[in-house]
């Protein structure tokens, strides 16, 4: 006989992962740390949900020399957008183990991930656009070099060594990601065994 209830386990994995979404609004989600020479101390920028932090002043005054548009906030759509959008699947979390409804996490699920997949992709366009788009009278011009930073990982940018990977509120939208799959999964099956 087919039951509308969830596992428990459904249930609270679904709440940590409300609680997850809530936390990573007010987390740097991505980090940015460059090294060089000059700055043996290393320079790191975070990113947000809806601001820039870090030394990014700074980063814009090296940026400058070799054609990078300036970074601010207020230019990023984004900004203004995200934490409602994390806000909102934190809610769906939440109605989903409360109503108990495995239509209403099937639909979370495959949102969500649409949702991560595009954010990546946003992400990676804009940092294409600064290190691709750059000032043809800068000071430093290097034929064919561009300053694209790397969307995870480690790049060489001329004498800069960057990093770039995901800082807590990043780390836990991945794990929600991985545990809406992982629900998803086992209910459908238990849905399944429950109709034999």
């Amino acid at each position: 006989m087919k039951t509308k209830t969830l596992h428990r386990l459904t249930h609270v994995l679904l709440i940590l992962s409300g609680l997850a979404l809530l936390i990573s609004i007010f987390t740097p989600i991505w980090s940015i740390y460059l090294n060089a020479p000059q700055y043996p101390e290393g320079l790191a920028m975070f990113i947000h949900s809806n601001k820039v932090s870090g030394e990014y002043e700074i980063i814009n005054g090296l940026n400058h020399y070799i054609g990078m548009k300036e970074i601010h906030a207020d230019e990023f759509w984004e900004f203004k957008v995200l934490p409602y959008a994390l806000g909102i699947f934190a809610l769906l979390c939440f109605l989903s183990s409360k109503l108990a409804s495995r239509t209403l996490l099937n639909i979370t699920t495959v949102i969500y991930l649409v949702f991560g997949v595009g954010f990546v992709f946003d992400f990676w366009r804009w940092l294409h656009d600064y290190g691709h788009n750059l000032d043809p009278h800068a000071a430093i011009i290097v034929p064919g070099m561009t300053y694209q930073p790397p969307l995870l990982g480690y790049k060489q940018l001329l004498n800069f060594e960057v990093w770039s990977y995901p800082n807590v509120g990043g780390i836990l939208m991945m794990g929600v990601g991985a545990i809406l799959i992982i629900l998803l999964i086992v209910e459908m099956r238990r849905n399944k065994t429950q109709k034999l």
